[in-house]
C-alpha cells in the first residue's frame, strides 16, 4: 500500500488504486497525510475542504467522507500495513508508517543525496527522488487555501531539487544533460529566474553559446513586458559570464566535449565588454550597470507563406557553430563577426490570462528525413488565396508525418492557430460525424458549448464565420471523399487549408481549386537516411551497401523502414547485412514493395516475431478493439490483464514502432497495423470484444456515479458480466463527465460493435450508461443511438431492457420537440415495466409520461401518473426516485393551482433529507414551494424561500437553479440585488456554455 501526494492524491494497492470519489475526499485524505500521525481537528479539515463559508452541515459532510474512506481503507486490508484512520475527540489522526507516503520518501532521498561526496551518486539519488512525482502536488483535491500553500511548499522543494540534480551534472561535467534538466522547467516557470540563470550557464558551458543568449534576451522581455523590471543579479552574472567566455569554476572538466574551450575557434573572441567582436546591432536594451553589452536587433517576423524550402523565411546559411567557409569550417582564424539573430522572435509565453491561440497539432513527427521538393511543394501550394493543398499517396508513405512536419516547421505563418482533425476515411472504425469535427473545431475557437449548431449546415456557417478574418492553419488528415472535407474548410482568405488522402479527391481540386501535392515512397538515400535517424550514423555508416540494401528492400516505404529499424535499434550486435539477408527472400522482397495491407505484415511478422510474449498477445488483441483510441485500462480490458501489464505492453509496442501515443495515456494503432494484428489471434476476438464492452460498462458506470452520485443504477449488469481487474477512478464530476464526452464516439462504436457480434445486452447498456452526459447535452444528436439500443433491447425480447431504454428515449424526444413519438414509446414503458417486474423502473416511466402529459395540457392525467410514481418508488423504498416524483407532483400541483398540495409534496420530499450532492433537487424544491408561498399571499415567507433557493444554488454552482429562483424573485420585487445577481447568474451559464 502507498500513499500518493506527488501528483494526484491517490492510494495505491496491489490491485490498483482505491476508489476515492470525489475531489473533497481526496482533499480530507491529503490534509490527514500532509499531518501524518498528528491529530488534525475539524476546523483545519474545514478550511481545507472549503475556501469561503462552508455549508451548516461541513461537519457531517466531514464525517461521511472520513467514514466511507475508513471503509476503503479496511476493505483494502491497511491494518496489515499499520495504516489506521482514528477519530480522537473532535480530531482525526492517520496513522501509517512514513515509508509509506511518498513526499516523505522524497525528503528521505533528499537528505541522503546532500550527503553524498560523489556527484554520480548524488545524481542517481535526486533522480530516484524526482522519479516519485507523477505531476503536479495534490492533484485532485479541492484546492483550498491550506492545501494550495502545502502544493506551493512541494513543488518549490521539486523545483529546488531540480536545480540540485543540474548542479550535479555540471560537477560531472554533463552539462548537456544538464541543459535537458533544467529546459522543462524553465518553460513550465518562466518566471523564475534562478531556473533560467542556471539554463543559461548550463547551455554556455556545454558548448550552445547562441542558445543561452537566446534564453537570456526572451527572458529579458518576458520580465519587462510582465513585471516591468530588468533582470536580477543571477540572470545578468549569467549573461555575463557568457559574454567574457568565462567558463567558470566547473565547466570544460578534464577537456571534456563540453568545455568552451573546445568552440572557441569556431565561435570568434567575445570583447570583454560585453559586445561581440565585429559590432552588434541595436540599442542596449538593459540599464546601466547591468553588465550587458549591446543587444543583437531581432528580425522582422517570417512572412505567413514563408516555409521551409529556402523562401523569404529561410534560415541563415551558416548555423552559429560553423564558419561562413562551408560545412566543414574553414582552417585557421575565424574572421568576427556579429552573433546569429534567430529568423524570427522566439515566442514569449503569457502570464496575463490572455488566452493562447488555439493549437489541436499533435507533435512534430520525429525522425523526419528528406522530402524536401515535397516540403518546397507544399509552401508553393500555400501561396495565394485561401489555399487548399491536397497531400495525396499511398498507404504508409508518410503523407501525415509531411503534413505535421510542414505545420511545425511555419508556426508564426498562423498567428491565429493550427486545428488538426483525423478524418478516418479508411479506418474500420468509420469516419466521425461531421457535426462533432465542426463541435471540436468551434469550441477551440472559443464558442461556449451551448451555442455550438446542432446541424452540420449551420455550424458549417458558423466555422467560415469565425474564422473570416483570422490566420488560421486547417489540417484534415484521412480524407476519404471531397464531400467531408467541403464543410470543414475555413472562410478566411488567409486561412490555409492542408489535406491528407489515399485518394486524388479530384471532386476537391474541381470545386475548390485544391493543389495536389503528391507524394511517393522515398528514394534510398532518404531511406538510409531514416535508418540513420533511429540506429545512428555511426552504425549505418559501417555499413553503407547493406543500408542502402535494405532501404531498396523496405521499397522506400516509411512504416516499413522505421519497423526495421526499431528492430535493429534494439539489438545492438545485429547487422544490417544479416537483416537484409533474412529480407532478400523474394516473397518477403515483394511485399515489403507492395503498398497494400501485405506489404506492411512482412516488416510487422518480422518485428512481432521478437517481441515478448505479453507484447505479442496485447497487440493481438488491440486488433479486436471497436474503437479508434485506447488507454491502459483499455488494453488491459481487451488483452486480459491489468493495467500495469498493459502499460508495460505497450511501451514495448510504442518502442518498436507498433502503437502511437497521441497524448499521455492515449494511443492509436495504424490503420494498416490494426488489419495485421487482427490476423494474429482471429480465434480471440469475441473475448477481445466482451472484455472491452464490460471494461466500458464499468467505467461508465463508474462515470455515473460520480457524475451523478445518490441515483439508482439504471440497469443491472449481465449474468455473464466480467468485471475489470482495475476500473478507471474519476476524481470529481468534471473528470467523469470529460470522459463520457471524450469517449463518445468509441463507446458508439463499441455498441455497434456489440450488436453486430450478438451481445445485444451489452450493446443497449453501453448506450445506455451515457444518460449523464445525454442529460448535459440532450439536443446533441442522442436519438440515433438510443434507437439502436432499443432494436438491441428488443432483439432478445427483453421487457425490461426496452422500458428503461424507452423512458430516455422518450424524455429525448420530447426535448427535441418531437412529442408526438415521445408520448407513443413512453406510453409502451409503465406497461413494459410492470411486466418485467421492475417497479423503480415502472415509477420512472410514469414521471417521464407524466412530464410529457403535462407539458401537453393533460394536467389531471399527468397528477394521476406522477401520484402512482410516488406510491411505487414509496413501497420499494427508494428515497431518490420518490424525491425525484415529489419534486414533478410539486411542480406540477403548483401548475394546476393546488397549492397546499404542491407545499405538502416538497415537504414531504424535503424530509426525506436529500444528500448535500443532490443540492439541485433541493434548490428546486425550494423554489417551487416559495412560489406556491407567494401564489397563497404569503409574499414575505416567498421572497424569504426563493432567496435561499438562490443562495443555495449559486453556493454549488448551480446556475440554472439560481437563475429559476432569481426570476421568480423579480416577479414580485424590484430589488436591485437580485437583477444584479439574475445577470450575474445568466452571463455564468452562457459563458459555462
Amino acid at each position: 500500500m502507498e500513499f500518493r501526494l506527488l501528483g494526484t492524491v491517490s492510494v495505491d494497492t496491489f490491485t490498483g488504486p482505491l476508489p476515492l470519489g470525489p475531489a473533497k475526499r481526496r482533499s480530507l485524505l491529503a490534509a490527514l497525510l500532509l499531518s501524518a500521525n498528528t491529530p488534525v481537528t475539524i476546523a483545519r479539515l474545514t478550511d481545507s475542504l472549503w475556501d469561503d463559508t462552508p455549508p451548516l452541515h461541513a461537519r457531517s459532510v466531514i464525517q461521511g467522507h472520513v467514514s466511507r474512506l475508513r471503509a476503503l481503507l479496511v476493505g483494502a486490508d491497511a491494518e496489515a500495513y499499520g495504516v489506521e484512520l482514528v477519530t480522537l475527540g473532535d480530531a482525526y489522526v492517520l496513522r501509517l508508517p512514513e515509508t509509506l507516503l511518498d513526499s516523505q520518501r522524497f525528503e528521505e532521498l533528499l537528505t541522503l543525496a546532500r550527503g553524498q561526496r560523489s556527484p554520480a551518486d548524488m545524481v542517481l539519488m535526486l533522480k530516484e527522488a524526482l522519479s516519485l512525482w507523477q505531476g503536479p502536488a495534490l492533484s485532485g483535491a479541492f484546492a483550498g487555501r491550506p492545501l494550495q500553500a502545502a502544493a506551493h511548499s512541494l513543488e518549490e522543494s521539486r523545483l529546488a531539487t531540480v536545480e540540485q540534480l543540474a548542479h550535479a551534472y555540471a560537477a560531472l561535467g554533463e552539462h548537456n544533460r544538464a541543459a535537458a534538466v533544467l529546459r522543462a522547467e524553465a518553460v513550465a516557470h518562466p518566471m523564475r529566474e534562478s531556473l533560467a540563470a542556471a539554463l543559461m550557464t548550463a547551455l554556455y558551458r556545454a558548448g550552445r553559446q547562441s542558445e543561452a543568449l537566446d534564453w537570456f534576451h526572451r527572458t529579458r522581455r518576458l520580465l519587462a513586458d510582465e513585471l516591468g523590471i530588468d533582470p536580477g543579479h543571477e540572470l545578468a552574472d549569467a549573461y555575463a559570464l557568457i559574454l567574457r567566455g568565462d567558463p567558470g569554476p566547473d565547466a570544460g572538466r578534464e577537456g571534456g566535449r563540453n568545455s568552451p574551450d573546445r568552440q572557441a575557434t569556431a565561435r570568434g573572441p567575445v570583447r570583454a565588454g560585453g559586445s561581440v567582436d565585429g559590432g552588434g546591432r541595436g540599442g542596449s536594451g538593459n540599464g546601466p550597470g547591468s553588465g550587458a553589452g549591446p543587444l543583437p536587433a531581432a528580425r522582422p517576423a517570417a512572412d505567413r507563406r514563408s516555409g521551409p524550402d529556402g523562401g523569404a523565411a529561410a534560415e541563415p546559411a551558416t548555423r552559429p557553430d560553423e564558419s561562413p567557409g562551408g560545412a566543414g569550417g574553414a582552417v585557421g582564424p575565424v574572421p568576427p563577426r556579429p552573433l546569429p539573430v534567430p529568423s524570427r522572435p522566439l515566442p514569449v509565453p503569457s502570464l496575463t490570462g490572455a488566452p493562447h491561440p488555439t493549437d489541436l497539432l499533435p507533435r512534430a513527427p520525429r525522425g523526419f528525413q528528406g522530402r524536401t521538393a515535397e516540403l518546397a511543394a507544399l509552401t508553393r501550394a500555400a501561396a495565394g488565396e485561401a489555399p487548399v493543398c491536397l497531400v495525396t499517396g499511398p498507404a504508409g508513405v508518410g503523407k501525415t508525418a509531411l503534413a505535421l512536419q510542414w505545420a511545425h516547421r511555419n508556426p508564426a505563418a498562423f498567428p491565429d492557430g493550427r486545428l488538426f482533425a483525423d478524418l478516418r476515411g479508411f479506418s474500420d472504425t468509420g469516419e466521425p460525424a461531421l457535426i462533432e469535427v465542426l463541435r471540436e473545431f468551434l469550441l477551440a475557437l472559443g464558442v461556449a458549448p451551448r451555442r455550438v449548431p446542432e446541424s452540420v449546415a449551420a455550424a458549417a456557417a458558423l466555422f467560415r464565420s469565425l474564422t473570416d478574418r483570422r490566420r488560421l492553419l486547417v489540417v484534415l488528415d484521412n480524407a476519404h471523399h471531397s464531400a467531408t472535407v467541403r464543410p470543414l474548410l475555413p472562410g478566411g482568405t488567409d486561412c490555409v487549408t492542408l489535406v491528407t488522402s489515399r485518394h486524388r479527391l479530384e471532386g476537391l481540386i474541381a470545386s475548390d481549386a485544391a493543389r495536389p501535392v503528391p507524394l511517393d515512397v522515398l528514394e534510398p538515400p532518404d531511406g538510409t537516411a531514416l535508418l540513420a535517424g533511429v540506429l545512428g550514423e555511426d552504425r549505418v555508416l559501417a555499413e553503407p551497401v547493406a543500408a542502402r540494401r535494405l532501404a531498396e528492400l523496405c521499397g522506400g516505404l516509411p512504416l516499413a523502414l522505421r519497423v526495421t529499424a526499431a528492430r535493429l535499434a534494439g539489438r545492438p550486435s545485429w547487422t544490417l547485412a544479416g537483416l537484409a539477408d533474412e529480407l532478400a527472400d523474394e516473397r518477403s522482397r515483394l511485399t515489403f514493395l507492395d503498398v497494400d495491407d501485405t506489404g506492411v505484415s512482412a516488416a510487422l511478422r518480422l518485428t512481432v516475431q521478437q517481441l515478448p510474449q505479453d507484447a505479442v498477445h496485447q497487440l493481438a488483441r488491440l486488433g479486436h478493439h471497436p474503437g479508434s483510441h485506447f488507454d491502459p485500462y483499455t488494453a488491459a480490458a481487451l488483452a486480459g490483464t491489468d493495467p500495469v501489464v498493459a502499460t508495460a505492453a505497450l511501451e514495448r509496442l510504442a518502442a518498436a514502432h507498433l502503437v502511437t501515443e497521441t497524448a499521455p495515456g492515449r494511443w492509436v494503432l495504424h490503420d494498416l497495423i490494426r488489419l495485421y494484428a487482427r490476423s494474429m489471434d482471429a480465434e480471440g476476438g469475441p473475448e477481445a470484444l466482451i472484455g472491452v464492452l464490460d471494461h466500458y460498462i464499468a467505467t461508465a458506470l463508474a462515470a455515473a456515479d460520480t457524475a451523478e452520485p445518490g441515483g439508482e443504477p439504471c440497469f443491472v449488469l449481465p449474468e455473464d458480466y466480467h468485471r475489470p481487474v482495475a476500473v478507471r477512478d474519476f476524481v470529481d464530476r468534471a473528470a467523469a463527465m470529460h470522459w463520457l464526452a471524450a469517449e463518445r464516439d468509441d463507446l458508439a462504436l463499441a455498441a455497434v460493435a456489440a450488436r453486430a457480434a450478438g451481445f445485444h445486452d451489452r450493446a443497449w447498456r453501453i448506450i445506455l450508461l451515457q444518460w449523464p452526459q445525454v442529460v448535459w447535452r440532450v439536443r446533441d444528436s442522442w436519438s440515433p443511438l438510443l434507437e439502436l439500443a432499443l432494436d438491441s433491447a428488443r432483439a432478445h425480447d427483453d421487457a425490461y431492457a426496452e422500458s428503461r431504454v424507452l423512458n430516455l428515449l422518450g424524455w429525448v424526444l420530447t426535448e427535441e420537440g418531437r412529442t408526438a413519438e415521445a408520448i407513443a414509446l413512453l406510453e409502451r414503458s409503465p406497461m413494459l415495466a410492470r411486466q418485467a417486474g421492475d417497479r423503480l423502473g415502472e415509477a420512472t416511466a410514469l414521471i417521464n409520461l407524466a412530464v410529457v402529459q403535462a407539458e401537453q395540457g393533460e394536467l389531471d392525467t399527468a397528477l394521476e401518473d406522477c401520484g402512482r410514481a410516488v406510491e411505487l418508488a414509496r413501497e420499494e423504498g427508494d428515497a431518490h426516485t420518490e424525491m425525484l416524483a415529489l419534486q414533478h407532483l410539486a411542480r406540477m400541483q403548483l401548475t394546476a393551482n393546488l397549492l397546499h398540495e404542491a407545499l405538502e409534496s416538497v415537504r414531504a420530499a424535503l424530509d426525506l433529507g436529500p444528500e448535500h450532492e443532490e443540492i439541485a433537487r433541493r434548490v428546486l424544491l425550494l423554489t417551487t414551494s416559495g412560489e406556491a408561498r407567494l401564489a397563497l399571499g404569503e409574499e414575505g415567507e416567498g421572497i424569504r424561500l426563493l432567496d435561499l433557493a438562490a443562495g443555495e444554488a449559486e453556493n454549488a454552482g448551480y446556475d440554472e437553479g439560481a437563475v429559476r429562483a432569481l426570476q421568480a424573485l423579480l416577479r414580485v420585487t424590484a430589488e436591485p440585488e437580485y437583477r444584479k445577481r439574475y445577470e450575474q447568474a445568466v452571463r455564468r451559464l452562457t459563458d459555462d456554455g
